[in-house]
């Protein structure tokens, strides 16, 4: 999981690329035998989406 700090040095490309891989993994993740799932794994990839989306949103703000 990545921090703030890290975020805010990553290019916008990067934080777009993360959001992907990290909807790529809850998909992976929910699609598995409910046995099997990590609930965590989850979780954890939600909460790197709004962090790295939050960040681009408030460039976004930033520029304008």
């Amino acid at each position: 999981m990545a921090k703030k700090v890290s975020l805010k040095e990553k290019s916008d490309r990067d934080l777009m690329e993360q959001v992907t891989t990290a909807r790529q993994m809850i998909r992976a993740e929910r699609f598995k035998d409910a046995m099997s799932r990590k609930a965590s794994i989850i979780r954890a990839a939600k909460l790197e989406i709004a962090r790295a989306l939050t960040e681009l949103s408030q460039r976004n703000v930033t520029v304008k």
